[in-house]
This record gives structure tokens, C-alpha cells and sequence, in this order.
């Protein structure tokens, strides 16, 4: 698994680890992000079950398994949670943020030791030792309960499946060409974005944010225009239509 350092300051940097060349054929590929500050860390959709031992191998690159404190779960998928039985035994001592929606869906994939903090849906923040992330509201963008997480410093967001992408073998990291890069995205979002009026609530919302990266759980990120070209895209695409 790669992993690639996004953003960097004195107080705090991004990785994002995917683009797994030995992973099945059959599984999509995602995009895990860590967040390290100081002497802490957190990851946001750790990933699925059968990618844990990469995940892990990668992970131990940049951040001791004590310095994890943290996990966030964006909503209740398995390629997004359900490894978190076997990131209960490695990080015991670790909080799952996640919505409080899916509190009861999301323990079943196995949580003894680790502690639940529900996110209400109204969001919440996390402050990670010298960083202050923040949980935006996406509800049913895909899911009825979900999240992004904004860094109002590092000015990305984390959009989940929203802006997500489904390439084959191992795409670039960032979109360098937006109107070539609609074919990967359209389908899925037509078909997993149920509502329009939540699409639109999203967008304002993003919009009353400095964003400079979207970074989704599939697929490239968007960076400077790219971002303001997706949210273009976005307003006018009718979702919800796979009954027509």
C-alpha cells in the first residue's frame, strides 16, 4: 500500500494510504487518511476487513500504534469500518468517532475495548494534540447518517464518497483533468446520492468553507480549482435517478 504525504505544516501533516497493488480484483479500491500532531493520531475510514494487514504495514511508517488515539468511521460501510474488530486489539486505548446513527450497526464489526463517541447530527469537532478538526453534516450523501471532517488549517476536506471515483490498476493521486474525469464519478453518484434537496444543503455548506482539497474515500483528490469544478458539477447533476 502507498502512502503519500498531502499536507504539511509545524503543527500537523496528512497521509493518505490506498492504492494497494496487491489487493483482490473484486475489492474497490479506497483512500485511508491519517492525521498526525504531535505525539497523537488519527484515521479517518480506516478501511475494510481485507486490507488491514497493508493498512497496518503502512501505518507503522509514520506513527508508533500508541500515538493512535483516534479512529473515524464517516458512516457505516464495511469498506470503511469493518476492520475496526482487529483495530480494537491493536489500538485498545483508542476513541471511534462515528455517527451516533450507526452506533448499533457499526458494533458489530467487533468493539470491546475501543470507546464509541457518537456524533451527533449536528456534528461535533476532535481536537487532535495541536490540530482541531471539525465533523460536517453530509446526511444521505450516501448514507442517512454521515460525515466529512474539515481541517480549517490545512483547509482540506475529507468528502467520504462524495467525489468519489471508480478507476481500475492505479490512477494519479490528484484529478488533472476535471471534464475527463466525469466518467468515473457520474454513475455513482446518480446511483448512491439519493436526494437532491441533501446535495444541495451540502453544497452551501461546503461552499461557507475555505477549502483547497477534497479528498474522498475513492479516487483522486481535488485540489485549488478542481474543488470549485466539482461543486459545479455537483449543483447540476440530478441524483437519485436509477428508477428512470
Amino acid at each position: 500500500m502507498k502512502s503519500t504525504e498531502i499536507y504539511s505544516s509545524a503543527t500537523h501533516s496528512w497521509i493518505v494510504l490506498g492504492r494497494d497493488s496487491q489487493k483482490s480484483e473484486s475489492i474497490i479500491d479506497t483512500n485511508q487518511y491519517l492525521i498526525k500532531s504531535a505525539d497523537e493520531a488519527i484515521i479517518l475510514d480506516p478501511g475494510g476487513i481485507e486490507l488491514f494487514s497493508p493498512m497496518l504495514a503502512s501505518l507503522l511508517k509514520h506513527v508508533k500504534l500508541e500515538n493512535i488515539t483516534a479512529l473515524f468511521a464517516s458512516h457505516q460501510d464495511p469498506d470503511i469500518i469493518s476492520s475496526l474488530g482487529l483495530w480494537d486489539k491493536a489500538v485498545p486505548h483508542a476513541t471511534l468517532y462515528a455517527p451516533l446513527l450507526w452506533e448499533g450497526f457499526i458494533r458489530h464489526f467487533g468493539i470491546d475495548n475501543i470507546h464509541y463517541q457518537p456524533i451527533k447530527d449536528e456534528g461535533g469537532e476532535v481536537k487532535i494534540a495541536k490540530a482541531t478538526l471539525k465533523f460536517i453534516p453530509a446526511h444521505y450523501l450516501h448514507s442517512s447518517g454521515n460525515f466529512n471532517v474539515y481541517d480549517p488549517k490545512a483547509k482540506i476536506l475529507m468528502s467520504g464518497d462524495i467525489g468519489a471515483a471508480l478507476e481500475k490498476g492505479e490512477p494519479p493521486m490528484f484529478v488533472e483533468d476535471f471534464a475527463s474525469h466525469i466518467k468515473y464519478m457520474e454513475y455513482f453518484h446518480r446511483r448512491w446520492m439519493p436526494s437532491n434537496r441533501a446535495k444541495n444543503n451540502w453544497i452551501s455548506r461546503v461552499r461557507e468553507l475555505e477549502v483547497d482539497m477534497m479528498a474522498p474515500q475513492h479516487g483522486r483528490i481535488f485540489k485549488g480549482d478542481m474543488v470549485h469544478e466539482f461543486l459545479e458539477w455537483f449543483a447540476r447533476l440530478d441524483v437519485g435517478s436509477a428508477c428512470e
